[in-house]
């Protein structure tokens, strides 16, 4: 079943799902978490499960709920994948379905010159997204200093026959709100479209625009159901930026850091969709979601990959920038927060705090009870700490 659709021909209601119709809504998505484009609306994936059957290392069958095997049923609900046992079947919620106003934002530098510009709009928006996300915005984006494809399209503004019009330098979001008109989807903007506006057509070109649609399902198919080409290596690593972080004086000199030169080709990618019922879930006694998520706005990862047939040195310089720079800047940043399990730095050394917080001792404690001979390992996994890999990728107990 494609959860992104509406259950049955004509049917009101609909599923929680991920970004891409290609990622499932039962396994590791689900249970590291699962943000999707209508989480701030809804809820995180895990927040979505009222039961699940489990196989456990014994091979037993058992139905976690909150009336039986209460705990399970909080590992598994965002605790992390496949640790606790296999989840084989879902019982979840389902959701009214309802129009969508859609906003599209791009801009890049005019030239080069104007990258200080750029960046000081970079800023602007993100300290816009609280209030954008606490008036029900919501949504996914991205920007580059430079990118191996472009970012934003220009087919209607002219800068000169030496100019090209396809900037590989820029930033984008699609953002959307749930049973709005387009006129207050606006209005809720204005005070930023003010503010770049001294930008557009000096600096920056900006383009803004907005669209409607009669159910979540045509927003998903026209806007959001993209799937990215696969086939590509890279080093990831996240942080989850709240209020505080967004509106620091810290932030400018964060974000140099992480976007890093442009012959470092880094991407960075915004998932929008804090606040809203994201917050409101963190009162779930069941949750065994990192409590990072319920504070934060921003979930930011930041990528950079390397060519085809690229040696170890290079691999592991890209790794190291990953991890020692551009993640614990994050972490400066935002110190009291965490990471996302599901598109982390999986060379983080403190794992187990940046993706469980303070859930990790009683998640370890589920782990010893229902897997007491750790048949289920995952390298960042609850348990996982018991283990060391040697030079062949055999595992050994740590003594």
């Amino acid at each position: 079943m494609d959860a992104q659709k509406p259950l049955g021909e004509g049917a009101p209601s609909r599923l929680e799902g991920a970004t891409y119709g290609s990622v499932g809504c039962l396994g590791g998505w689900m249970q590291g978490g699962g943000h999707g484009p209508a989480a701030h609306e809804f809820g995180l994936g895990a927040d979505q499960v009222l039961e699940a059957q489990i196989v456990l290392s014994d091979g037993s069958i058992v139905t976690a709920c909150p009336c039986r095997h209460p705990d399970l049923f909080f590992a598994i609900r965002g605790g992390g994948p496949g640790t606790y046992g296999v989840v084989i079947s879902t019982t979840v919620k389902a959701h009214p379905t309802s129009s969508m106003v859609a906003q599209q934002l791009s801009f890049a530098p005019l030239d080069s010159s104007y990258m200080a510009e750029f960046m000081e709009a970079v800023v602007l928006m993100h300290n816009a997204y609280p209030y954008l996300l606490d008036k029900g915005f919501s949504g996914y984006g991205s920007w580059a200093l430079r990118s191996p494809t472009p970012l934003v399209y220009n087919y209607n503004y002219t800068l000169g026959e030496d100019s090209q019009t396809n900037f590989t330098t820029g930033f984008t979001h699609t953002i959307s709100i749930f049973r709005q008109t387009p006129e207050t989807a606006q209005a809720i903007f204005a005070p930023f479209l003010r503010q770049l506006a001294p930008y557009n057509g000096r600096s920056l070109f900006i383009n803004i625009t907005y669209s409607s649609f009669p159910t979540y399902a045509t927003f998903y198919d026209a806007l959001s159901g993209i799937e990215s080409p696969i086939g590509s290596s890279a080093a990831i690593g996240s942080r989850l930026l709240d209020g505080k972080a967004l509106g620091s004086p810290q932030l400018n000199r964060t974000l140099e850091v992480i976007v890093g030169s442009p012959e470092e080709y880094t991407s960075v990618n915004l998932v929008l969709v804090g606040g809203g019922q994201v917050a409101r879930d963190g009162g779930d006694p069941y949750s065994g979601v990192n409590p990072a998520w319920r504070t934060a706005y921003v979930h930011n990862i930041v990528a950079r990959g390397w060519p085809p047939g690229a040696d170890a040195a290079t691999r592991n310089a890209i790794y190291s920038d990953i991890t020692n720079v551009k993640v614990q800047a994050m972490k400066d940043l935002a110190p009291a927060t965490g990471a996302y399990m599901n598109e982390g730095d999986r060379f983080d050394p403190e794992y187990l705090i940046d993706f469980y917080g303070r859930n990790v001792d009683k998640l370890s404690a589920i782990k010893r009870q229902y897997d007491p001979d750790s048949v289920f390992y995952c390298p960042t996994c609850i348990g996982s700490d018991a283990w060391q890999e040697d030079s062949t990728g055999r595992l050994c107990r740590v003594s």
